[in-house]
């Protein structure tokens, strides 16, 4: 089950990281956008930016034999982690509470994304104090929370498209609003399995103590 994760984790990473390049290059060729993205492009840009690194970056972080080959790189990954991280939760917020948000989100999904951002914001710093004491398990673990909240949107798309097929169109504000938390919770539900599952380690192979010949075998021994 472990060795299907990064690939998992890479698909669900694809959906919003395909969804961001493309309003970048939609930014940057002057193509209409809404204008919550035009009036106010910089929060919008460090976010889809933030999350293409934190998004698809952050996948070979949960590979155990990956990790354990390349120790300098999981290191320095880590903290190019962190400030993507940062970076996604801060402009979320900031996009949350000052731009023009879509007619259809409903105020429950507001109060929602601060909460993710902020939950994510906490985790990454927890994270940092904690492998700074030498505290892995709950570097782990908090790493892996901000991780699944960021992933966040690709799993919405999963539990909003169903919806929308069989209701042929988009949502009210109010399940919109119950789909998108529910994405959130899956995964966060994923993560907490992730953490809490037993770690399936190979007992060492106990070194054999050559034993000194005994005297009754010196014959057999010297031929």
């Amino acid at each position: 089950m472990s060795k299907l994760v990064p690939p998992g984790l890479i698909a669900l990473a694809l959906v919003p990281s395909i969804a961001g390049a493309a309003r970048l290059g939609a930014l940057a060729s002057g193509a209409p956008a809404p204008a919550r993205f035009t009036e106010m492009p910089a929060p919008a840009v460090v976010h889809i930016i933030g999350a293409l690194i934190y998004s698809l970056l952050g996948v070979f972080q949960f590979e155990a034999g990956f990790r354990r080959n390349h120790r300098t790189w999981h290191r320095r990954a880590g903290r190019l982690l962190v400030v993507a991280g940062l970076a996604v939760a801060l402009s979320g917020a900031w996009m949350t509470l000052f731009s023009d948000l879509p007619a259809n989100d409903h105020t429950v999904v507001n109060v929602a994304r601060l909460f993710v951002s902020a939950t994510m914001t906490y985790g990454l710093i927890v994270a940092v104090v904690a492998i700074r004491r030498r505290d892995v398990r709950r570097h782990r673990a908090w790493m892996i929370r901000s991780y699944a909240l960021a992933l966040g949107a690709g799993t919405q798309a999963f539990t909003l498209a169903p919806y929308t097929i069989f209701a042929g169109g988009d949502p009210a504000p109010a399940p919109r609003a119950a789909l998108m938390i529910l994405a959130w919770l899956i995964n966060l539900a994923f993560a907490e399995w992730i953490i809490r599952r037993p770690h399936r380690a190979a007992a060492p192979t106990p070194a054999r103590t050559p034993q000194p010949p005994q005297r009754g075998d010196r014959g057999r021994i010297g031929g």
